[in-house]
């Protein structure tokens, strides 16, 4: 039995220090077109800009402030995985389809439960400084 050659992208060519800087350049690229074209990541990223400011001025253990920066930097992270989502299924087709918009509303689903962490993390973290207790 012979093995089909694997199918290789052309952009999984480059190795060493090459892979890496096109890496960062990739990735750049893709910062920029979220915050270009995604409303909600621009949404997300000043939450984030501002819960870190606040995480960083307020009196809790520093193990709690990177759990409290760290929440809302996974909900961007999941936002971006969400557009890609959604990307790849608008390349596909346009036409509306339930299976296109499952991948979507899963997607979106995604992100809610991040966000959803997020506030319960927060909330964990500050209800003893603010309750009192």
């Amino acid at each position: 039995m012979i093995d089909p050659e694997p199918a290789v992208s052309e952009f999984k060519s480059k190795s060493g220090l090459k892979r890496i800087f096109s890496a960062f350049g990739y990735s750049m690229a893709g910062f920029k077109a979220a915050w270009r074209s995604e409303h909600a990541f621009r949404q997300e990223l000043f939450v984030v800009v501002i819960a870190t400011i606040a995480a960083l001025l307020l009196p809790v253990a520093a193990w709690e402030k990177l759990l409290l920066i760290g929440v809302f930097v996974l909900v961007l992270i999941v936002e971006l995985i969400n557009s890609a989502i959604e990307a790849v299924v608008d390349r596909v087709s346009l036409e509306r389809n339930p299976l296109s918009k499952n991948a979507k509303d899963f997607g979106s689903a995604a992100v809610l439960l991040t966000l959803m962490l997020a506030a319960a993390t927060w909330l964990v973290i500050l209800w003893p400084l603010f309750a009192g207790t």
